[in-house]
């Protein structure tokens, strides 16, 4: 009260005293108080100055201010600070205003509103501190104004409707209200309004705890939200991103944000979204709804980050339409569907996140979903842990699947799946494909299933490498009826079954697999099935007792063998009547009744006759890293010592590559351009090292699919009888399909004259096969300068397509000097400044003719150098770390 303010009176009687407020009010200026005596008064009243009414001291709730007719509020506000305190409100009309702010400002202190509701229009603002809104219908207090509300520890119940509505522009902050037994949402918040909710309780409601519409912005930090009869959170429209709170800020820029909010026991889902709707959660946690947990459709966005969902009735996030689900840290237990259900076109994320104990599969992505998972666990659910069908993508980074009902991940319809680094342990299966999508699997680890470990159904094509399966209870790996999969560099141990089972017609390509310990046959090859099988081993068939071979071919399988050893079993290799393997360099060792095919029949055609010896000749493969950047390669070839000439060319090539890469992006036609390249030089000037890395560069740029290298010769290319050179180049070339590959002595292949000469076939052959895949394959010959041009020439073919020759110049004294040294620093050897000077003038001194084997030269030099050394030291009566260490002058030998 200001010391200029004149208090005004109210009682029933008594001298001096205002029968009415209304009289009060009339008699009162800007800054008055009006006290009330106790008692009931029947009054319509308008304040339009900045008053303050209140009862007598001591007296709190003993005034009662009734409404005077069922049209009108009991109390109007059309001025600035008007302060009630300790009140009782009561409107004759559930479904009106019971107090009214058209205009100005309204702070109601210790109220008790019934009969009606509190409303705010226009530009008015209103604060609520520790007052009771109930008996009102559609709803308790309205904010439908472009200022500002504030409600403290404000007390609504019993209304036939929305507990709290906030709309137009309004500002509105509400800390510890309380929304109880309503028939409609708990707080509603629509329009442009923004809204933030600060340890509220929103218990009971008919509809939805808090619904947000249209463009509205609400945060909610520590609220609870429970026993709804719709959902908990419901957001429908919202169409801008939330910006997370931080600091004093407790807006966003559109949408909800939900932080450390709890939503129990709703009728409906926890947190819906919709629309365009719009939701972050921090720290939530939703338990024992009846529908999902978390729901995204149509357009609407959420991202939980260090979430609880516990006990859905339904999934535990569910994601359709073109919704954007995002979840990090969060977990999902025990919900009686899936643990996360991705429909539609929805692009899912998960990171870090735990999914366990659900009814269905705890991850299913159907339609065109995009589902990625990283680092996530999954575990106990009652049926697949992870099931991608009809046209959906997933990609798994990592993470743990364990002890599932049915598989621990099924793909099937037309899925797409890529998994790298992901566990699967126990559960009835491992990993089933059934798919006719794109299926890539890299270094999973799957273990002690009670039935296969990863299956490949009928006429599938997944790529498998470098795959650890083990403790199976039938087969480790299935491959079905015609199926058609890529298996590298993968394990199969400890089967109870069969290691590796392939099924009837089934052609699958498998190289460097290693099968061991296995209960039955190491491989089974069903009846027709074919395919390759490059430098596997196989070990330990038949651990269960029983006489099982290593290898079992079926009625007409034809599978060819190359390079693989068979092992520590009872029997190598039975054949069933019909069957027709092929065993190029196979090998059996500590077996007991061994059969495999030994020299000159080692290698069994399809036509049953032999195949010449060294016909096996194979071209040898360099895979690609997969983690090359095209910076990283580029630093690696500047650090390469010498070839100032070849690096230059080389970055010349990339930015033409790049920019022939940006053409095709643009949809532009690429320029005619060669990537196929001569290399001419001496031994020892690094063609292979380069080429290697020319491979990868071009993988880096976009313009080969792998990178990889297969370096062949004229063994690995050229038959020796009719009909046998074709094929035999064809499986070189296929070999480096998407990769670079690299022909040593190239010229050898025109060298040979005569009528059993094959040569010219293998060229004729290879450029066929570089017409046909000319994106796939970039070929490089290699050899000595005068010979290339010659073989160049020789065909107008090659000449067409070798227009592009790098010269590799002999290395100088000093490169070879720093080739020394980089091979002694890997070594951990360090030498001396004068051994330094004497090996660069031993270098200069050298002739650089033929004989001179350049990098290779080096290489020689410095391993006789630490032999030398050796001998030296061992002759020392105390030898220390740095003579141990120390090549010096006399360790370089006087001749190479």
């Amino acid at each position: 009260m200001t010391p200029t303010a004149i208090v005004h009176r109210v009682a029933p009687k008594g001298r001096g005293a205002h029968r009415s407020i209304a009289s009060a009010l009339r008699a009162a200026r800007d800054g008055d108080e009006i006290h009330v005596a106790p008692g009931e008064y029947v009054e319509h009243l308008v304040i339009d100055r900045a008053v303050r009414l209140l009862p007598e001291e001591g007296t709190r709730h003993a005034v009662r201010l009734l409404a005077a007719s069922p049209g009108r509020p009991v109390l109007e506000v059309a001025a600035r600070d008007v302060y009630v305190e300790d009140l009782v409100l009561v409107g004759q009309d559930p479904g009106l205003p019971a107090v009214l702010v058209d205009a100005g400002h309204l702070e109601l202190d210790g109220c008790d509103v019934s009969g009606g509701r509190v409303e705010a229009g226009g530009d008015a603002s209103l604060a609520l501190t520790d007052c009771r809104v109930a008996g009102a219908e559609l709803a308790a207090v309205h904010l439908n104004t472009t200022g500002s509300a504030r409600l403290t520890r404000v007390v609504v119940e019993d209304v036939e409707g929305t507990g709290v509505v906030v709309g137009s522009r309004a500002t509105a902050e509400a800390d510890e209200l309380t929304v109880r037994r309503v028939t409609g949402s708990g707080v509603r918040v629509r329009g442009g309004a923004r809204a933030a909710l600060r340890e509220c309780r929103i218990s009971g409601p008919g509809r939805s705890g808090l619904l947000v519409e249209d463009d509205a912005t609400v945060t909610a930090r520590d609220c609870r939200v429970e026993e709804t009869a719709a959902e908990g959170v419901r957001v429908l429209g919202s169409s801008a991103r939330p910006a997370p709170p931080s600091g004093g800020a407790e807006f966003g820029e559109g949408g909800v944000v939900l932080v450390r909010c709890e939503v129990l026991r709703t009728g409906g889902d926890g947190v819906a979204v919709s629309g365009g709707g719009d939701v972050l959660m921090l720290g939530c946690r939703l338990r024992d709804g009846s529908g999902p947990g978390v729901s995204v459709e149509d357009e609407g966005r959420a991202e939980l980050v260090d979430c609880q969902v516990d006990g859905a009735h339904g999934s535990g996030l569910v994601a359709r339409g073109t919704a954007r689900l995002s979840a990090e840290g969060t977990s999902v237990t025990g919900s009686r569907a899936n643990g996360l259900l991705a429909g539609g076109r929805a692009e899912v994320r998960v990171d870090t996140g735990d999914l366990t104990a659900c009814s269905f599969s705890a991850v299913h992505a159907c339609d065109d979903s995009r589902v990625t998972l990283t680092a996530c666990r999954i575990g106990s659910s009652a049926e697949h842990g992870i099931r991608a069908t009809d046209r959906a993508g997933l990609t798994v980074e990592g993470g743990r699947i364990s002890d599932c009902g049915l598989s621990g991940v099924r793909i099937d319809g037309a899925a797409e799946a890529r998994m790298r680094g992901l566990s699967v342990v126990r559960g009835r299966a491992g990993i089933t494909m059934e798919s006719s999508g794109t299926m890539v699997l890299e270094e999973c680890d799957v273990m002690g299933a009670e039935r296969s470990g990863i299956s490949c159904g009928t006429e599938t094509a997944p790529v498998l490498r470098d795959c650890r399966i083990s403790g199976t209870g039938t087969a480790g790996l299935v491959i079905g009826e015609r199926a058609t999969p890529s298996v590298e560099g993968c394990t199969v141990r400890d089967a109870a079954g069969s290691g590796v089972v392939v099924g009837p017609r089934a052609e699958p390509r498998i190289r460097a697999v290693t099968v061991a310990r296995t209960g039955k046959n190491s491989l089974f090859v069903g009846e027709k099935a074919r395919g390759t099988f490059e430098d596997c081993v196989f070990s330990g068939a038949g651990t269960d007792g029983a006489a099982f071979p290593a290898l079992h071919v079926s009625t007409g399988g034809a599978p060819v063998l190359r390079g693989c050893l068979v092992r520590d079993s009872e029997e190598d290799v039975a054949l069933e009547k019909g069957a027709r393997p092929v065993f190029d360099d196979c090998v059996s060792r500590d077996v007991k009744n061994p059969s495999l095919p030994t020299g000159a029949e080692q290698a069994l055609s399809a036509a049953g006759g032999p195949e010449p010896a060294g016909a096996g000749t194979t071209a040898r493969e360099t895979e690609a890293p997969d983690e090359d950047t095209l910076d990283d390669l580029l630093a690696e070839l500047q650090g390469l010592a010498g070839l100032e000439r070849v690096k230059n060319d080389v970055s010349s090539l990339v930015k033409l590559m790049q920019m022939v890469r940006r053409r095709e992006e643009m949809g532009l036609v690429p320029p005619p351009l060669s990537r196929h390249l001569v290399f001419t030089g001496n031994p020892g000037t690094g063609k292979t090292t380069i080429a290697r890395l020319y491979g990868r560069i071009l993988a880096a740029v976009g313009l080969l699919e792998r990178g990889h290298l297969v370096e062949a010769d004229r063994s690995a290319l050229v038959g020796e009888y009719v009909g046998h050179t074709g094929p035999k180049t064809t499986r070189v070339f296929q070999q480096a399909r998407g990769g670079v590959l690299f022909i040593d002595e190239a010229y050898s292949l025109t060298q040979y004259a005569g009528t059993n000469d094959f040569g010219q076939e293998a060229i004729a052959t290879l450029l066929k096969l570089m017409e046909d895949h000319r994106d796939d394959v970039v070929v490089i010959v290699a050899g000595y300068l005068k010979e290339m041009e010659v073989f160049v020439r020789s065909n107008p073919g090659l000449a067409s397509r070798f227009n592009r020759t790098l010269l590799f110049d002999d290395y100088s004294g000093a490169e070879l000097v720093s080739i020394v040294e980089h091979q002694a620093a890997q070594h951990q050897y360090e030498l001396t400044p004068d051994a330094v000077t004497e090996l660069t003038a031993r270098f200069d001194a050298m002739p650089r003719d033929r004989g001179f084997g350049n990098g290779r030269t080096a290489r020689q030099l410095f391993q006789a150098m630490t032999e030398r050394q050796a001998y030296r030291v061992a002759e020392l009566p105390e030898a220390s770390e740095a003579d141990v260490m120390t090549l010096r002058p006399e360790d370089i030998p006087q001749s190479l």
